[in-house]
């Protein structure tokens, strides 16, 4: 009988340990440890399709995190998505015609706001808007379009 309580025991410590590291790699694969410094500045940007882009996403330029989405509402006039993007104060040299993107990341499919530094002398500042943006590319009106529009018979000589 005392053998069974060593490999119950055992059993135990091996499922702990498993539940750990699963609790580990959750926290890494969503980026719940990363933090921004204490100072930070506010940039928005306007899209027509934000899919799938949640709050406290990653704000990346070249691969790099930069900052954070801190909001995401809708614009009652324009019906356009408004996303306030939270950047740390360490990167303050951010061109002002930098153009803001939504792409992909991971097996997930995790969504996150890329930046692509244009090349003004001027620097982004606390309250600027991006102007120059892309929307999410949704997979399944990619489909749709292709589906839809590959029996119109449009460009087909008789």
């Amino acid at each position: 009988m005392r053998a069974n309580y060593k490999v119950e025991f055992a059993s135990g410590v091996f499922l702990l340990l498993g539940l750990g590291a699963l609790l580990w790699l959750s926290t890494q694969a969503t980026d719940f440890g990363s933090t921004l410094g204490d100072e930070t500045y506010v940039v928005s940007a306007r899209f027509t399709n934000v899919a799938d882009l949640k709050p406290r996403a990653p704000v990346k330029i070249g691969g790099v995190a930069v900052g954070v989405v801190d909001a995401i509402r809708l614009d009652a006039e324009t019906f356009e998505a408004v996303v306030d993007l939270r950047v740390d104060r360490r990167y303050d040299a951010i061109p002002y015609d930098t153009s803001a993107s939504i792409l992909t990341s991971g097996v997930l499919g995790d969504r996150y706001v890329g930046l692509e530094p244009g090349g003004a002398f001027e620097y982004l500042a606390d309250g600027d808007e991006l102007i120059i943006t892309q929307s999410a590319v949704v997979l399944e009106q990619l489909v749709s379009k292709y589906l839809f529009n590959a029996g119109d018979g449009e460009g087909e000589e008789e």
